[in-house]
């Protein structure tokens, strides 16, 4: 069994790394820092045809793999991390849902923009009392002769202050049966961003309201029974969250790795001290394990979707490994690596958000169980 990278992938990650060094490291520190979406470095990126890179050509991709798109993120963090998410947003997450299930109408409406670096979508599912169990949301599309109202609110979009659309998850019905998802668009009467909050890694969210929200059928992404289609794409999502947060763990390890050679301390390099040893080995190790996990699942995608188990295994090798990688290349470096003249805060910050965002950690871990034992376990409390 080869475990190397085909000669296709080397080329092509090879290349997305010539490119990042040109074009983004300069200015890597202030964009990590800065609270604005980087739409410069969006339609730079879109330019050299790192959005939509798993998406058919005849929907404005590029008409690649799952593992091109894994590895463009890859290349991309080790430079600047802040401009991954960039390519996240234009390869998993809600885009991803969308090219899936969109209607040809819906695509030629929002692709173009969406893939040019223009604009961005957002995702409308967790709300105040439906997080993991998201089943439970409340939001509402309530039809009207050719229209649907929609009434509910949104809480924790990714990207939500800057979006210019939304995909909602909403209930046309009772029942797992009656959850689909609808596109409503910013500036719709009755659809309010609300003001936006931050996060601690940086990142800033709005809650979204929706009263009497009225969309024509036009923007209906999937209807009633539709979730378990959406659940399917996310999964891919995963992904793209797994490849970010290892990016990261491994971008401050690299940078650990350099101080560590050059710092000394009581006339000695840091990377002379054993204590100092264990600790890279501990982390090169978690890194290696990881790494192996992710490519697994996204190679999985070269042949239709990654499997639910593939995907949550590989989000919690990766999650733990960015964030444990992270958090201990900062303890290593110091009162630098707490600052923010280093990218290793960041680092840390976002990896420990990618930990709960996507599926949280317990989350995955049931996921898991499910697959070992082949059966399903409600969280739920049984009925007496």
């Amino acid at each position: 069994m080869d475990f190397t990278l085909s000669e296709e992938h080397q080329a092509f990650a090879d290349s997305v790394a010539r490119f990042a060094q040109d074009k983004l490291k300069d200015g890597a520190l202030a964009r990590a820092h800065s609270p604005h979406y980087p739409w410069e470095t969006a339609a730079l990126l879109a330019e050299q045809g790192l959005l939509g890179i798993a998406f058919p050509e005849e929907d404005h991709g590029q008409g690649g793999s799952l593992m091109h798109a894994v590895l463009a993120i890859e290349q991309v963090a080790l430079v600047c991390p802040r401009s991954a998410d960039i390519v996240q947003a234009g390869n998993f997450g809600p885009i991803r849902t969308f090219v899936e299930y969109a209607t040809p109408g819906q695509k030629q409406r929002f692709l173009p923009d969406l893939l040019a670096g223009r604009k961005l979508i957002s995702l409308g599912m967790t709300e105040p009392d439906a997080g993991s169990a998201v089943t439970e949301l409340k939001t509402s599309a309530r039809q009207e002769g050719g229209d649907y109202v929609i009434n509910g609110s949104k809480i924790f979009s990714t990207h939500s202050p800057e979006a210019d659309l939304f995909l909602v998850y909403v209930r046309f019905g009772p029942g797992v049966g009656g959850i689909g998802s609808v596109l409503v668009e910013r500036g719709t009467p009755g659809f309010q961003v609300g003001e936006p909050s931050s996060f601690m890694n940086g990142e800033r969210w709005s809650q979204l309201y929706f009263d009497e929200c009225r969309i024509p059928a036009a923007n209906v992404l999937l209807g009633p029974g539709g979730f378990k289609k959406q659940i399917s794409g996310f999964n891919v999502e995963r992904l793209g969250n797994s490849a970010r947060a290892l990016a990261l763990g491994r971008h401050a390890f690299n940078t650990a790795r350099e101080h560590a050679l050059t710092r000394k301390q009581f006339g000695r390099e840091l990377c002379e001290f054993q204590g100092i040893q264990w600790k890279f080995a501990e982390m090169a190790m978690k890194l290696e394990q990881a790494q192996l996990m992710l490519y697994r699942a996204a190679l999985e995608g070269e042949h239709g979707l990654p499997s639910a188990q593939s995907t949550a295994m590989a989000k919690l090798a990766c999650n733990l490994a960015g964030w444990e990688v992270s958090n201990e290349a900062l303890q290593v470096m110091g009162g630098i690596g707490f600052s923010q003249e280093s990218l290793v805060e960041y680092c840390v910050r976002r990896t420990r958000g990618w930990m709960i965002a996507g599926g949280s950690i317990e989350i995955l871990k049931n996921r898991i169980a499910e697959g070992v034992f082949g059966r399903t376990f409600s969280q739920r409390p049984a009925k007496g």
